[in-house]
């Protein structure tokens, strides 16, 4: 059966999700999320990790990211999922796995696939109908993008600038209310940004397929959901959708 893609490249963007083991909603206390965030927080701190959006839901969390190709990708994720877990454990008594066994990256072309995966990331507590709105979700890039916070912010606001071609905060601010109001009411889960090796154009699949080493015949450019995308010939993946429960805080 395919595993989950962890290879990871320099200069690319990488959409990063991961399931709560089992599905379980193990993060749907707000106190839970906000320990997630303050340990991405650290992530960056340590390692220089490039955050360029990211949400946190009740069983499994999405994360964009650039790479600087010195690992700190899997580093951070080791750091985050396992400080959470233990923290969790042990104020719950609880013993066992918190995460399923590995995170999916996809690797995401910088240019309007970029423009879009942020979209669907802001969008998925809407999709889940968990709020109407991205802005009522609270542990969540988009929140930090609209209102950048003075201390420990998470977002790597320059890279964000070059990859989408802001200018200032402002700007950025605006052009991601713009796309996400074009897609509220009518976002769907698109399986291509989270089961998928790569989304882009054609050139950039098989450029990736280089760079990436993926030789095997079995991996072919396909077009699921509108989109191009590199993609083992069968996914171990159950949908990543949010959740339709009542929203707990504490």
């Amino acid at each position: 059966m395919p595993r989950a893609n962890r290879i990871f490249c320099p200069g690319q963007v990488w959409h990063i999700t991961h399931r709560c083991h089992q599905r379980e909603f193990l993060l749907r206390f707000l106190r839970d999320r906000r320990r997630w965030r303050h340990w991405l927080f650290e992530a960056k701190r340590r390692y220089g990790l490039s955050v360029l959006n990211y949400v946190v839901t009740c069983n499994h969390i999405h994360l964009l990211c650039a790479d600087r190709g010195s690992d700190e990708i899997p580093h951070s994720l080791q750091l985050i999922e396992g400080r959470v877990a233990q923290e969790f454990n042990l104020r719950k008594k609880r013993r066992g796995a918190f995460w399923e066994d590995r995170y999916h990256a996809t690797a995401v072309q910088s240019d309007g696939h970029l423009t879009r995966c942020l979209t669907y990331i802001d969008l998925n507590m809407v999709r889940a109908r968990a709020v109407g709105h991205p802005r009522e979700w609270e542990v969540s890039g988009y929140n930090e993008i609209q209102h950048p916070p003075r201390r420990r912010r998470i977002i790597d606001f320059l890279t964000l600038f070059r990859l989408v071609g802001a200018e200032t905060h402002a700007e950025l601010a605006s052009m991601q209310e713009a796309s996400m109001l074009a897609e509220i009411g009518k976002s769907r889960r698109v399986a291509a940004w989270t089961e998928s090796v790569a989304v882009g154009d054609e050139a950039y699949l098989q450029q990736l397929k280089v760079d990436l080493r993926l030789g095997n015949a079995k991996r072919k450019v396909q077009t699921e959901d509108g989109y191009r995308t590199l993609r083992e010939p069968r996914s171990e993946y159950r949908p990543i959708s949010g959740t339709k429960t009542p929203v707990l805080t504490s």
